[in-house]
This record gives C-alpha cells, sequence and structure tokens, in this order.
C-alpha cells in the first residue's frame, strides 16, 4: 500500500540540446545542398589545362564540410563522426564502400595505433612516473616552468621520433604530472592540465618539422621537391631553415598557453621534495622498463637508417613501428586486457580522416581546390603567392593528412612558381612550415587527437585558440620569408 505521504518526485526532463541539433542538422544541410546543386565551373592552370569537379568530387567537398562542423561542435562523439565518412561515401555512391572502409585501416592509422602502443607499455612498465619525476626535479615547482619544460621535451623527441610516437610517449608523462597537480587542485579539467596537452600537441609538431625524422611528410616533399626541380634536398637543410622558426613557434605556443591558460596557482609547493621520494620509492630500473627502451630505440633507429640504407627504404613505417607492438605482446610486456584500454575513439577519428583525406584527393576533388584557390594568386607579389600557397596548405592539413596535403598542393604550387618567377625552395620550406603546425582541428595531426583523449579541453576550446595561432604562425612564416630565409641564402626568385 502506497503511504498517501510520500510525494512522488519526478526528475526534470533534460532540456532540448540545440546547440547540437543545430550543428548536425546544419552540418547534414550543406552536404545535401552541395551534393543536389548543378555542376560547378572549371579550374583551369596557368598553363591552361583544365580541371573538371566531377559530382563525386563535388558531394566529396560537401562530406568534407559536414564532417568539419560536426568534429567542431562535437555533435556525436568524434570517431562516430569518422565511422559516418565512411557510411556516406557508401550510400551516396561517392566512393565504392570498399575502399571507403579500406582507408580506415590505412598503414598511417597503424602506425598511429603503434604509437599508442608505445606509450601504454611505457606506463605499464612505470617508466611514465620516472621519467615525468626526473623533469620535476630538474624544472621545479613553478607551473609555467613545467608547462615549459614539458614543450621543450616533446619537440627535441620530435627532432628524431615520428611526432606521433613523441605525443603518445608524452601523453602518459603529463598525465603523472598532472595527478601530482591534482593534489593542488581541483579535480577536472584545469587550465594548466589545457596548457600542457594542448602545448605538447602543438608543440611536437612545431619540434617535428625540424628535420627529416620528425614525420612522414618531409620525406615526401622532399621527393616530389626533386622530381620538379631535379635538386635534392640537403637533410641539412631542415634545421638551417626550419630550426628558428620550428623553436621560435615552441616559445611563442608557450607565452599564449601561460597567458590564456593561468594555472590557479603559480607554484606547487613542496613539488620537489615529493617528486624526490617517489622517485626514490620506484627503485632501480626494471628488466621490462629497460626492454621497453630497447624496443623504441630499435625503431627510432632503423626509421633513422630509412634514409641512408637502401635495403629499408622499402618498408612502410607502420611495419617499423607495430613491430615494437609484436614484442611487447611476444614478451609479456602487455597483455591482451590491455587492448581493451586502447583510445579506439582517438583510432577512428584518424580512420576517418583518412578515408575523408583520400575521397577527396581520388575524387578531383583537392586538386580542383588547389587550382581554383592558387591561380588566383598568380597576379600578385611572390611574397603573396607564397603565403597563399602556405595558407590553402594550412586549412588543408586541419581537415586531412598532411602528406595528402603537401601532395595536393605542392605539385601545383611548383608548377606555378614556373610562370611567376618564384623559386621553387620557398615554396617548399614556407609548404612544409604550415604543413607541420595544423593548430585548428584535432584531426590536423595525431598529437592533437591524443592530447584530447585527456579530457582537459573541448574540441571548442582547441578550434577558438588554435585559429589564433594559426594566425600568429602565419605571421612568423611572413617574416622569415623576407629576413631569416634570406639572410641563410634561401633563394626566392628564380634566377
Amino acid at each position: 500500500m502506497t503511504d498517501p505521504t510520500t510525494i512522488a518526485i519526478e526528475a526534470p526532463k533534460p532540456a532540448f540540446d540545440w546547440k547540437k541539433w543545430t550543428a548536425l542538422l546544419g552540418g547534414l544541410a550543406i552536404f545535401l545542398l552541395i551534393y543536389f546543386s548543378p555542376p560547378w565551373g572549371v579550374a583551369i592552370d596557368p598553363g591552361g589545362k583544365e580541371f573538371v569537379l566531377s559530382p563525386e568530387g563535388k558531394a566529396a567537398i560537401g562530406l568534407f564540410m559536414m564532417a568539419g562542423i560536426w568534429w567542431v561542435f562535437e555533435v556525436i562523439p568524434i570517431g562516430v563522426t569518422a565511422i559516418a565518412i565512411g557510411v556516406f561515401q557508401a550510400l551516396f555512391m561517392i566512393r565504392p564502400a570498399k575502399e571507403a572502409f579500406r582507408d580506415f585501416m590505412d598503414p598511417s592509422v597503424m602506425f598511429i595505433f603503434g604509437s599508442m602502443v608505445i606509450g601504454m607499455a611505457f606506463t605499464k612498465t612505470g617508466l611514465t612516473k620516472r621519467i615525468a619525476y626526473k623533469m620535476l626535479a630538474v624544472v621545479g615547482e613553478n607551473t609555467r616552468i613545467i608547462l615549459l619544460g614539458s614543450m621543450v621535451v616533446t619537440a627535441l623527441l620530435a627532432h628524431v621520433m615520428a611526432h606521433t610516437a613523441v605525443a603518445a610517449t608524452m601523453f602518459p608523462i603529463l598525465l603523472a604530472i598532472m595527478a601530482l597537480y591534482k593534489d593542488e587542485s581541483a579535480s577536472g579539467p584545469s587550465n594548466f592540465g589545457k596548457a600542457l596537452f594542448i602545448g605538447m600537441a602543438w608543440a611536437a609538431g612545431a619540434g617535428s618539422i625540424i628535420t627529416l625524422l620528425g614525420a612522414a611528410r618531409g620525406p615526401a616533399a622532399a621527393a616530389m621537391f626533386t622530381e620538379f626541380t631535379g635538386r635534392q634536398v640537403d637533410f641539412f637543410d631542415f634545421p638551417l631553415y626550419m630550426g628558428l622558426i620550428g623553436w621560435g613557434m615552441v616559445f611563442v605556443i608557450w607565452l599564449y598557453l601561460s597567458a590564456v591558460f593561468k594555472p590557479s596557482k603559480a607554484t606547487i609547493p613542496g613539488l620537489r621534495q615529493k617528486v624526490g621520494k617517489l622517485a626514490a620509492a620506484l627503485g632501480p630500473m626494471t628488466t621490462k622498463e629497460k626492454f621497453v627502451i630497447a624496443c623504441v630505440a630499435l625503431v627510432v633507429v632503423m626509421m633513422a637508417l630509412q634514409s641512408t640504407v637502401p635495403a629499408l627504404r622499402g618498408i612502410d613505417r607502420a611495419g617499423l613501428m607495430l613491430t615494437s607492438t609484436l614484442l611487447f605482446f611476444i614478451f609479456s610486456v602487455l597483455k591482451v586486457q590491455d587492448l581493451e584500454e586502447m583510445p579506439w575513439n582517438i583510432i577512428l577519428l584518424f580512420s576517418g580522416a583518412m578515408s575523408i583525406g583520400f575521397c577527396l584527393w581520388k575524387t578531383g576533388a583537392a586538386e580542383w581546390m588547389a587550382v581554383n584557390f592558387l591561380t588566383a594568386l598568380q597576379g600578385g607579389h611572390w611574397w603573396v603567392f607564397v603565403m597563399g600557397v602556405s595558407a590553402f596548405v594550412l586549412v588543408m592539413t586541419n581537415f586531412i593528412m598532411n602528406v595528402a596535403a603537401i601532395a595536393i598542393a605542392l605539385p601545383v604550387s611548383l608548377v606555378m612558381a614556373r610562370y611567376l618567377g618564384v623559386a621553387p625552395d620557398v615554396i617548399f620550406f614556407a609548404a612544409l612550415v604550415t604543413a607541420g603546425m595544423p593548430f585548428v582541428l584535432l584531426i590536423g595531426a595525431a598529437p592533437n587527437a591524443i592530447a584530447y583523449e585527456s579530457k582537459q579541453f573541448t574540441p571548442g576550446e582547441f578550434f577558438k585558440h588554435g585559429l589564433v595561432m594559426s594566425a600568429i604562425l602565419l605571421v612568423v612564416l611572413g617574416l622569415a620569408l623576407v629576413t631569416i630565409w634570406p639572410l641563410f641564402g634561401m633563394p626566392v626568385l628564380a634566377k
């Protein structure tokens, strides 16, 4: 029998999420509007070659825009948006399902997977805590200096390791630092956490442009440069021309993040003593820790030797990266249960990014966009043209893999440079600067997505501050074009 004095209290109904549904339906509407629109005009390059946009290419542009809106506003989980990219390609016959979904297991995606496994191995063996404690013992208790120290370590590692692997390695180290910081702060996202993880993502990109080892985009672009010019790019040209820009951006990023995400406390009192005790409690390095370091060193050395040992050049970097994954499981550093802890949402995100990138490329949409955009700049000053190329690459690399962005923009730019009297060298390096630093979208680079897994910031926050940092990057590049690079002997105008 119900007690008449008992009053049933109904839980309040959740409010209708207008922002989510506006962005979701708005993105879908843009896709359908473009999909059903009449044929678009022909793009013509300076040589008179015509580029016709196919119906599939037009649909790819619509899907590209829809996915971008859904990702920025996170209307559904970012990994699910990635799945939608494959589904829409199949449903609207933009590409066969076999091709659209095959890209979800592209070697680049498997490279990211292997990088994350390395990060997991560092965590499981305790290496992350050991490295974090040693770094904190050096940089001290000031939160701004801790932020700078983590960014400097990230950028340095990106000189010799792929920036994806660097981010996967640094991620658990930063989590260990955050665990110590939270003892002195409220739980959940914090300004320090936002600066720490966004700074890691951006510093990985800035550090990766300085050598040929930081990412696949450098060797790929160097091969295209040789094909179009007949000249080789010297290994030491990268640190010469990119060093000041890359490291300059690391410090600019640090200053910006320190200002907009000011930590609640300037210092963490007693941190150095606490870190000392925690480091001592870890004891000597274990056999498993040494094994993980040896495996990672083996992978890094093999990748480094690819540029000098002909027998290694044909091996895909994903195969080398996944070698460490096999060794970790064979020698029981990791167990099958550890696979359940993998951030599959992030891996799916990059699977979808790979699929939309290939979709734009193979339907001809990306080339059509590049020709239309760059031909509009052909009557301008050489500086305007180079900055236009750089801006186009910057936009594209935030949506698709940076190797694809370079593959789309660089050939068109090098052909147009001949008509404008611009030296190919300046276009090559300027494009690589912006290709290496996609600050706006999570899908622009693996470090961005890995940093997001910390749950310290939202895609909207990353987007907003990334726009500001992208504008700063273009200013820095614009100044380098007329100061640093000519001073270091880079040709700007063709002889």
